[in-house]
């Protein structure tokens, strides 16, 4: 049990907090588990909580010798993990059929973010299916360069002929046809792995109510304007038809990008709240859905100068416990934190999403 101090000198921690539980060595693999307590009351320990954590690891190709500590060289590195993150029954999904939505030799423009949107048909029609796992298809050497994925549902009214071209999000120029592409139906965001749903829940497609068409939205990244980009990025869909107990839906919380949403420079604190309110999910709740919905997972979003999230939950003016939160969020780990038990969110309640920014670095305005 080490410390570093503020001229990154390595001290032994006069109270030790780190047990070794095993260790063993090959030729190829030294392993080593060890344990402590979340919160050891120790000012040279990091409590260990929901929130991201940055582990630095670092080794020598030899062993510590009688003089003391080996310089790790070039053998170090970072790595950001939420140790807390409940563990999750993966079904396997190998013998499962899938479908990809991906685009095709879209061309990034050199130009610091870009949206670029894509119609797609779903591909299972007639009978009903469950997704039960989304994968990201992120083409290679290009993990930097996509930033985010949302998939929107869009009208059945819809004809193939919309499929024929991409288009940039948001221009005055793109089609009429993705105005009608409003509800999200899943999120993926940069850092994050496949989502897999829980075994009694499932992303409903090929009934009359679930969507024909799809929208996807791909968020490239390229503060470096490199020119010449081709990407071919998307998701995969796995689904069944062994129907679960429960479909999934999506429901958004937060601020919406717009220019009345702004940082000012220099600020090495700036809180921004998005609200919920009651009225709100009192109308979208209150007559579909009057015993309320579960929740069972939460994607914590936002950009470069974020620094921290809060997702708060209020009933009848009393503030519940927190549904999720990441006091050290990292833009380059964007993970679904799966909640330890489902949260019931009825209608009348009230979400607060808290967004912790820091622009202390930067000399204009930000827009968020």
């Amino acid at each position: 049990d080490y410390f570093t101090d503020e001229n990154r000198v390595l001290k032994k921690d006069p109270q030790q907090d780190y047990h070794l539980e095993y260790a063993m060595e090959n030729s190829t693999h030294t392993i080593l588990a060890f344990s402590r307590e979340l919160h050891t009351c120790d000012t040279n320990d990091k409590s260990i909580t929901e929130s991201t954590v940055r582990v630095i690891w670092a080794y020598h190709h030899k062993d510590m010798g009688e003089a003391g500590k080996n310089y790790h060289g070039s053998n170090r590195g970072t790595k950001s993990l939420r140790l807390l993150n409940p563990e999750r029954e993966e079904v396997s999904s190998a013998s499962l059929p899938y479908f990809d939505l991906t685009n095709k030799d879209v061309p990034v423009p050199d130009k610091d973010t870009t949206y670029w949107c894509q119609m797609f048909k779903i591909p299972v029609q007639h009978e009903k299916h469950h997704v039960t796992k989304v994968e990201p298809l992120i083409q290679k050497g290009h993990e930097n360069l996509v930033h985010h994925i949302l998939l929107y549902q869009c009208s059945s009214n819809l004809n193939d002929s919309v499929l024929d071209y991409g288009h940039e999000c948001y221009h005055p120029n793109m089609p009429d046809s993705f105005l009608t592409c409003e509800t999200v139906i899943f999120a993926w965001a940069i850092g994050g792995e496949g989502f897999t749903y829980p075994p009694h829940v499932g992303l409903s497609i090929g009934t009359a109510a679930d969507p024909l068409f799809v929208l996807m939205e791909v968020h490239y990244d390229n503060p470096s304007f490199t020119e010449g980009l081709i990407d071919n990025s998307g998701l995969r869909l796995i689904y069944t038809p062994v129907l679960r107990k429960y479909d999934a839906g999506v429901i958004e919380a937060g601020l919406w990008v717009s220019l009345f949403h702004n940082i000012p420079p220099g600020m090495p604190e700036f809180v921004s709240e998005g609200h919920c309110t009651l009225e709100c999910l009192e109308e979208a709740l209150g007559a579909e859905r009057p015993s309320g919905i579960q929740v069972f997972a939460v994607l914590l979003h936002a950009h470069l100068a974020g620094r921290a999230i809060r997702m708060r939950h209020f009933r009848n003016g009393e503030e519940q416990k927190l549904l999720a939160y990441d006091d050290e969020f990292d833009f380059n780990f964007q993970e679904f934190q799966y909640l330890k038990e489902e949260r019931t969110i009825l209608p009348g309640d009230n979400l607060v999403t808290e967004c912790h920014y820091s622009t202390v670095d930067r000399i204009r305005m930000t827009w968020v």
